[in-house]
């Protein structure tokens, strides 16, 4: 039961305060009427109590992707199935073995217990429910399809983690190259170009020391006296940069860096706009108002240009205007989508073209992505080869030349 602290004056105008175990605030200040008190002020510590676990936890830590796509769907058919939902929600946070997500429902159980909408409750955990599933849930509710707001979300959540795993899974290797040869070449300038400093001496008074060898020695000797600087600095800048892109204006760039990466800028661009047309066919099927299902899908394309040229076409539909007309001026839309999208508005049927191009776009994406990865493979194999060949015939040539002088 909730404890409540209170601040009340008694007969003589004295003022009294302490806590009492009460259902809610009504009933506190009816037993505070029995004991001839005067409540003042009222405060459910029970209530403040979770406001800061949810504060300081729910922001720090995280659910797996996976996890949380399983949640979504167990609540949906809990409820679907008739079982109350405290009941259910007290079900899941007993059966999940995810000790952070076992504490977070506990918490929402007893909020939704007092009263407080689910949609609401999920907010206070932003680092465990997205903006986009917390809105799904809030729209679910107040228009009657909670059920399937959650399965829609327990989708959506499981084709991130699916797509994340796929390209994780395809950035693998190149990666392993890229570290794989960056070491070697590292270790090939520090450890073993200078043992070929003396044997060059010679040819570096006669003046016949190639300029690609007289380069890499001191290159070389660069890293070796001041190698522990440059790791430093790179540390210091990386920290900088993390700071930079925790504020809205680096993620701004960030997002905008990201789109101006040949071919890889596209593929991004393209998953971000299925995401959104995804998630505002849904809403616009189940009911939902476009201007406030734009505000919800918004949140789902997870790039911060993209959504504010939504926000500025919601603008634009509350005056009168068509959805196509302003997305198709942000730039950021393919031209066929915004085509389909503009044949939907005039046929009344975006709830139903909207999930066909978030289909298409996907599946045309993958297709890229894979070709992407595959192209990446060979092109950082070759680079890594150039670079270990121009070290090595840096060595050799003069090698080569002392050789023949002799």
């Amino acid at each position: 039961m909730p404890v409540f602290s209170y601040i009340a004056r008694d007969m003589s105008g004295k003022q009294v305060s302490g806590t009492i175990e009460a259902t809610g605030p009504r009933e506190v200040a009816a037993i505070l009427s029995e004991r001839s008190l005067f409540p003042v002020t009222v405060e459910d510590t029970t209530q403040s109590s979770r406001g800061s676990f949810a504060s300081v936890f729910g922001r720090k830590q995280k659910v797996n992707g996976q996890t949380m796509s399983i949640f979504y769907g167990q609540l949906a058919s809990l409820l679907r199935a008739g079982v109350p939902m405290i009941r259910s929600l007290n079900v899941l946070g007993s059966q999940t073995s995810d000790k952070v997500l076992k504490e977070v429902v506990g918490d929402i159980r007893a909020r939704v217990e007092d009263g407080e909408p689910l949609g609401q409750a999920f907010s206070r955990y932003p680092g465990v429910f997205s903006e986009m599933s917390v809105n799904m849930v809030r729209a679910g509710s107040e228009g009657g399809f909670l059920e399937d707001a959650l399965e829609r979300v327990g989708a959506f959540t499981e084709l991130q983690e699916d797509l994340k795993g796929r390209t994780v899974s395809a950035m693998a290797y190149p990666v392993f190259l890229f570290s794989v040869g960056t070491v070697v070449i590292t270790v090939l300038l520090v450890f073993f170009v200078p043992k070929f400093e003396m044997l060059f001496e010679r040819l570096r008074k006669k003046g016949q020391m190639p300029w690609a060898t007289e380069a890499l020695l001191s290159f070389s000797n660069f890293l070796q006296s001041y190698g522990w600087i440059v790791l430093v600095l790179a540390l210091v800048a990386f920290v900088l940069v993390k700071m930079k892109l925790n504020s809205d204006s680096g993620k701004d760039l960030a997002d905008s860096f990201k789109l101006k990466i040949p071919v890889l800028g596209d593929i991004l661009m393209n998953l971000a706009v299925a995401r959104f047309c995804r998630v505002l066919g849904t809403l616009l099927g189940n009911g939902v108002p476009i201007i406030k299902s734009l505000e919800i899908s918004r949140s789902a394309t997870g790039n911060r240009l993209l959504s504010r040229s939504i926000a500025d076409a919601t603008e634009n539909i509350r005056s009168g205007e068509s959805l196509a007309t302003p997305l198709r001026a942000s730039g950021y839309l393919p031209v066929s989508v915004t085509e389909m999208i503009s044949v939907g508005e005039e046929s009344n049927s975006l709830d139903t073209v909207l999930p066909e191009i978030a289909d298409s776009l996907e599946k045309r994406t993958f297709r890229r992505l894979d070709l992407f990865v595959r192209l990446l493979e060979p092109i950082m194999l070759l680079v890594m080869a150039i670079l270990v060949l121009a070290v090595v015939m840096a060595l050799l040539v003069p090698v080569l030349k002392s050789s023949t002088s002799l």
